[in-house]
């Protein structure tokens, strides 16, 4: 569906946004993706709304059919200085695909009497739905910027944004996001 509303107390996730991450070749231009989150998030800083900066660190343990991983490099899981992070921003490291497991972030979320949440970064199909799915799990209204996201996987960001997404929340692109948050303090 696409978005019809945000809720006054509404939240920004940004997911993955780091050094090792970027640098992975992806479906779109990661550079276009970190560009449109910048703008988003300078956005829910205007408008006094919390802003969680997510990185990833690690993996959770158990065996998979992709194999061992090797420790990532030094200033893999770096955020980005382009989203220019303030002291007021949330940061969340995670270790499993999703924001929520283990991070303290719905606690957070609670105590900033958030009842919606707007997801972008990379990758669509693994950090941003997982994050979505936990949230829309956790009852919270569930907004995903589809054009500030991105996967190592067309065919994963395609089935992501068109079979997932619907079924988790309501889909907009930035714009959208944008011109809501712009009408809705009028």
């Amino acid at each position: 569906m696409t978005i019809t509303t945000l809720d006054p107390r509404t939240a920004l996730i940004l997911i993955d946004l780091q050094a090792g991450i970027l640098a992975l070749p992806t479906a779109h231009p990661s550079s276009e993706v970190l560009r449109q989150c910048c703008v988003l998030a300078e956005a829910f800083r205007r408008h006094q709304l919390p802003v969680v900066l997510v990185n990833v660190a690690g993996a959770a343990p158990g065996r998979t059919e992709q194999g061992s991983r090797p420790a990532p490099p030094a200033g893999w899981s770096e955020l980005s200085p382009e989203l220019n992070p303030q002291p007021q921003d949330h940061r969340v490291t995670k270790h499993t695909w999703g924001a929520f497991t283990d991070t303290g972030l719905a606690e957070y979320l609670h105590q900033q009497q958030v009842t919606q949440v707007v997801i972008a970064g990379i990758s669509t199909s693994i950090g941003v739905e997982s994050t979505a799915r936990q949230a829309q799990e956790r009852g919270l209204n569930v907004t995903l910027a589809i054009d500030a996201m991105t996967d190592t996987s067309a065919e994963a960001h395609t089935n992501s944004i068109t079979r997932i997404f619907p079924r988790l929340g309501e889909t907009g692109t930035c714009a959208d996001i944008l011109r809501l948050l712009e009408t809705r303090t009028r």
